[in-house]
């Protein structure tokens, strides 16, 4: 694994409504957080204060440029610490001050681990803020009819597409996914950890209805 340089960057808030322009980037996303995102509210109480504070968020472009570089085929992975639950803004919290770590799938080009980069920004709606570290690696990226898998080292991410639920405690959803997404699902988190150094702690986190699955299009 190759650790590039780059100074810390910082990013400005993201659209969160799709532009009646054509897209000119399509893929798939993923995410998964450390709190449910889907449950009732007796859950949801319990774990806003305490849980929540971590997540890894995933992007495969199908197809696509993003400031005018072509990112067909490329993956990208970040890993989001925060200093309260990521999601506590929109039910009256303070929002998150968040720490990320990135990796760019090792097959993209200088100019592509910029865009690529720059798109993370883009399109996490103020999620990803600080990025205090950016590697390039292989990433392994797999969809299948009921699962799908996205895992590059110290960054793991598998979500499977339905959503076990009864309606004990008033279940429902009550987050949005931490980026701007033409069309998603909640799902159930098969795997989702971090095991990297460079955010001060690490997680791994399986079997919660934690996850968001779908499509983006920019």
């Amino acid at each position: 694994m190759k650790l590039l340089s780059m100074s810390a960057v910082f990013l400005t808030l993201a659209a969160t409504t799709l532009s009646a322009a054509p897209a000119s980037l399509e893929g798939t996303y993923l995410e998964a957080r450390t709190a449910e995102v889907f449950a009732g509210g007796c859950v949801i109480n319990s774990e806003a204060g305490t849980t929540g504070r971590e997540a890894v968020l995933a992007w495969k472009v199908d197809r696509g440029q993003f400031n005018g570089v072509a990112l067909d085929g490329l993956s990208v992975m970040a890993a989001v610490a925060g200093d309260t639950n990521l999601g506590v803004h929109e039910i009256g919290g303070e929002r998150a001050q968040t720490r990320t770590a990135i990796v760019v799938d090792a097959r993209a080009t200088a100019a592509q681990r910029t865009a690529l980069i720059a798109m993370v920004q883009a399109l996490s709606t103020r999620t990803v803020s600080d990025v205090v570290e950016v590697t390039s690696a292989p990433i392994e990226f797999v969809a299948g009819e009921k699962d799908v898998r996205i895992a590059s080292g110290a960054f793991r991410l598998a979500v499977h597409k339905e959503l076990d639920h009864t309606m004990s405690c008033g279940n429902k959803q009550w987050f949005s996914p931490l980026a701007t997404v033409h069309h998603a699902q909640a799902g159930t988190t098969l795997e989702n950890a971090f095991s990297g150094n460079s955010l001060g702690t690490k997680w791994s986190d399986p079997n919660k209805r934690s996850a968001f699955y779908g499509t983006f299009s920019y």
